[in-house]
């Protein structure tokens, strides 16, 4: 198999070198806006590069790691090619954008992967087994945290679609595949504490929300840029039968208050890609799976819609301070 790699900067990398190491890849092609970088990267490892128009007619399955406004384009180039796709989220930053995509890979049938990368993680696919055969009981709750250590760089903020779309899109879709079913409303708090460029761009830098989905289970969402102790993602999920919590290892970024208690031991992470290297591995061997006919995608554009639209009605909530029904967002 001939695989492409569109965007070549540090996660476009991290991805061809994961890529390139599968099995079934026999040759990999590098493309990027800027064709120095993808010529280098090229040389780097051993692969060839080109210009990022010719890629789809060349390859057998194309990654893109690009910026996120290019996203929706390369996905529209990539249906009209019918070359299946791994695409990092979101699709775009807009619902109308969002809908365009879908029309288009339908129309054209070709397999379209969505990197989300924490149904990959092994914590995360242990939850939801563990609730789907019955073992946890009935869902009754669910509690989600993704705190960053550090913010971005203020000029990543204006086309990031805000805290939320940014980084609870995972947190939301983690919800809905490890639960099965849809949130319906939410209600959510934030704050732009810290950095002044939060405020300039009318976004935030905490956040708290209360989410229900639609067999009435409630569960609460924490998303920080400002979490001194480090890297922290988990997620716990109880039952009428018991509790499983997600990213509670010696790398929690956490330190027990009770006396005596050492646990976590551990560094934390970090960082995301620490954190999820073994998911962003798992993701992309699926991903040639789902190139080479062997498999479904795992992860449709159709739930990055759905994780969009939730963050959308998370973005409302936050500015009007009232709880807002998805079904608002989804309305024509």
């Amino acid at each position: 198999m001939k695989i492409g790699i569109i965007g070549v900067g540090r996660i476009g990398l991290q991805h061809a070198r994961v890529v390139q190491a599968q099995e079934a890849v026999d040759e990999l092609v590098l493309a990027d806006m800027d064709s120095a970088r993808a010529e280098e990267a090229a040389k780097e490892l051993g692969g060839s590069f080109m210009s990022v128009d010719d890629i789809f007619h060349k390859v057998d399955g194309v990654v893109i790691a690009t910026p996120t406004f290019t996203h929706a384009d390369l996905l529209v180039k990539a249906a009209a090619a019918h070359v299946p796709t791994f695409c990092e989220k979101p699709v775009a930053l807009d619902i109308p954008t969002t809908k365009y995509v879908i029309d288009e890979v339908r129309a054209s049938g070709t397999p379209i992967q969505i990197g989300f990368q924490r149904r990959f993680d092994a914590g995360y696919v242990a939850a939801r087994e563990a609730l789907q055969s019955g073992k946890l009981g009935e869902l009754r709750r669910a509690h989600m945290l993704t705190c960053d250590p550090v913010p971005p760089h203020a000029e990543f903020i204006p086309g990031s679609g805000g805290l939320f779309k940014d980084c609870a899109i995972h947190d939301v879709d983690a919800l809905r595949w490890i639960s099965g079913k849809e949130i319906i409303e939410v209600f959510a708090y934030g704050v732009p504490r810290g950095a002044e460029f939060f405020a300039e761009y009318d976004d935030v830098s905490e956040a708290v929300a209360t989410l229900r989905l639609t067999d009435g289970t409630l569960a609460t969402l924490q998303v920080s840029r400002y979490n001194g102790q480090g890297y922290d993602v988990r997620m716990e999920i109880a039952g009428t039968k018991g509790t499983y919590a997600v990213g509670l290892d010696e790398h929690s970024a956490l330190v027990s208050a009770e006396p005596g208690v050492t646990f976590p031991e551990g560094e934390p992470h970090p960082a995301f890609y620490p954190r999820f290297v073994k998911a962003y591995d798992a993701e992309l061997a699926a991903f040639v799976k789902v190139a080479a006919g062997e498999m479904d995608s795992p992860a449709l554009v159709d739930d990055a819609l759905e994780a969009l639209y939730v963050c959308e009605a998370l973005g409302i909530s936050r500015r009007t301070g009232r709880p807002v029904k998805v079904s608002e967002v989804k309305a024509p």
